[in-house]
């Protein structure tokens, strides 16, 4: 079974992002930019309160981790 995406703020999600290798490009507005050597694009972070489920799922793909990896690095 699955594990249930957590809810979490932009800032922790950057955070937990940030212990696998994604560092902090620039912060414009309300959102936060990632980037990391190995990707050829960067994360966009809405630096909210609290992160809609679909939008943190979309993250956690394109960072290229499963949403348990994700859960561990909170």
């Amino acid at each position: 079974m699955a594990r249930k995406l957590p809810l979490v703020s932009g800032r922790e999600a950057v955070k937990a992002f940030e212990k696998v290798a994604w560092v902090t490009k620039r912060r414009r507005s309300s959102h936060i930019t990632l980037t990391t050597p190995e990707m050829r694009y960067n994360l966009s972070v809405p630096d909210f309160p609290q992160l809609k489920r679909g939008t943190l799922h979309s993250l956690i793909r394109k960072a290229g981790l499963t949403v348990e990896e994700f859960a561990q690095l909170l």
